[in-house]
């Protein structure tokens, strides 16, 4: 099977007017299906439960995107038990068979890709730029571990033993529990899942509550692209009963999580637990939080360094995992940073995704109340530069948060907030600068703006963070570009969309014969 090399999805451009119109009459397509009620797949078959739950929309919270059945633990244990018989089979099929379905999916994906944004910007409120990169990066997992696969599978080099033939291959591990987050709900939860599939892995994929629909459509796309039933099941519900049963199930092999610090430590912590019953110790995939910092450097273009700030710090409202929520900046120009950014920041228009403002809301209520909770305290940590409020209207808005001369050890330079607020933090030089960076419990991401090379090769070796990234922003890892991952409690380091990713989906077997 031979294929041209891997390249990445290129994103929409919505300068253009005809794809601006686009993706504004899939939005007005989508908004014709909203309300309809989506059931459960166990093994290709279609279930309902007798509890529902609504997926709302962020921008107009009154408004229901779908309605979907809550699963229980009973329809949780049976997911697990009709993936691992279709396991059985599912294993045995050639690698050359399942890169061609993560290939056909990326084909529908691509043809779909404004009806999928649609859907994205309504349910997650992401505005045009971001629910098409986030497609975009969809793409580029199913194209890249479609490939990555056939080098999995293609023959092992190993040192040669006279008197013997040798072979060494991997082969899948079994039945894999996914579940994804709410922020890149369609890019990472394909990632995950998709990565579990070609491998030769069944999976029970249970999508967050808050965007439960993105983890439909991907079933609808691997139906479509004739995927045997029961390879993917889709199960919603919630994560305290249904999420708690298939990461303890006896049959589960492995998890691969994206969310939290804290319900990544519960997982690892339930996955740890031997069950009866249970022959393996399972794997744990597990990327969770970060508190991200971008070092600007007295020696750094300041306008350049701002500007990366910005982007990192308050796309997707500050929602990402890699978002820079600390910006450490160095004494000589502090206060000359300080004033270019917050003028750039004030320059940020917040409103509805669907109208593609540049900042839309918030996920949901708790998430609003908690990050409005941290600005407050940031009030009294350091000086708010601007915002700071909620903006009243039919979402869960607020404004782009900007707090200056807060201490590297407060409350709002060591904890995730997860939203549009930004601590701003002065060194007395570079070294200050650098045991700043380090001072918290994550290492996810960093940057450094600064023209000095040596500083940059200090950072290289000292800034302790799975991405880091010199003279541009801190978000916008690309598919085998910039494999993912971070140390500390960031997660277990996983690299997606790299090379190592799919190793931990497998597992590897030698085989020896004597001569």
């Amino acid at each position: 099977m031979k294929l041209k090399p891997f390249r990445n999805e290129p994103i929409s451009n919505f300068a253009n007017k005809k794809v601006y119109q686009a993706q504004v009459n899939a939005l007005n397509k989508v908004a014709k299906q909203f309300g309809k009620t989506h059931e459960l797949v166990i093994n290709g078959k279609k279930l309902r439960t007798k509890k529902k739950f609504n997926s709302y929309n962020p921008s107009n919270k009154k408004e229901v995107i779908g309605v979907f059945y809550k699963a229980d633990k009973k329809l949780a244990d049976r997911a697990v038990k009709e993936a691992a018989k279709v396991f059985e089979t599912w294993k045995n099929t050639p690698a050359e068979t399942r890169s061609k379905y993560l290939l056909k999916a990326a084909e529908i994906v691509r043809k779909r890709r404004f009806e999928i944004n649609a859907w994205m910007i309504y349910e997650a409120g992401k505005n045009f730029i971001e629910a098409d990169a986030d497609t975009a990066e969809a793409i580029d997992f199913l194209e890249f571990y479609a490939r990555e696969n056939l080098r999995y599978a293609a023959k092992q080099p190993l040192t040669k033993v006279k008197g013997e033939k040798n072979e060494l291959f991997y082969i899948p591990l079994g039945v894999h529990v996914v579940v994804p987050p709410w922020n890149f709900p369609f890019a990472i939860l394909v990632g995950m899942t998709s990565a579990a599939i070609v491998t030769g892995n069944t999976v029970v994929l249970k999508p967050s509550s808050d965007t439960p629909m993105m983890g439909k459509l991907f079933f609808d796309v691997m139906k479509e692209a004739g995927l045997p039933d029961g390879v993917l099941n889709y199960v919603t519900g919630s994560g305290g009963e249904v999420g708690d049963t298939l990461v303890a199930h006896p049959l589960t092999r492995a998890i691969a999580f994206t969310g939290s610090v804290g319900v990544g430590q519960h997982i690892y912590e339930l996955a740890a637990k031997v069950q009866p019953g249970q022959i393996w110790l399972k794997r744990v995939i597990a990327e969770m939080g970060g508190k991200d910092a971008i070092i600007v450097d007295s020696e750094a273009d300041l306008d350049e360094a701002v500007q990366g700030v910005v982007t990192s710090a308050f796309g997707f409202q500050g929602q990402k995992c890699s978002a820079c929520s600390r910006a450490i900046v160095d004494a000589k120009v502090y206060n000359e940073f300080n004033k270019k950014l917050k003028a750039a920041v004030e320059k940020i228009k917040v409103g509805p995704a669907k109208d593609n403002y540049a900042m839309g809301p918030v996920i949901n209520a708790a998430a609003q109340a908690n990050i409005l909770s941290y600005i407050e305290t940031g009030k009294k940590e350091g000086k708010l530069v601007t915002g700071g409020k909620k903006i009243e209207g039919d979402g869960y808005y607020i404004e782009p948060t900007v707090i200056k001369d807060v201490k590297p050890n407060a409350t709002i330079a060591q904890e995730e907030i997860f939203g549009p607020v930004l601590a701003v933090i002065k060194a007395k030089d570079f070294d200050h600068a650098l045991k700043i960076a380090n001072n918290t419990m994550y290492g996810l991401t960093g940057s450094v703006y600064s023209k000095n090379k040596k500083k940059l090769e200090r950072a290289r070796n000292e800034f302790h963070v799975g991405n880091l990234y010199f003279n541009r922003k801190s978000t916008g890892a690309l598919v085998g570009g910039h494999p993912f991952g971070g140390f500390n409690m960031s997660g277990t380091d996983s690299k997606a969309g790299g090379r190592d990713y799919l190793l931990l989906f497998m597992q590897a077997k030698l085989v020896s014969e004597k001569l």
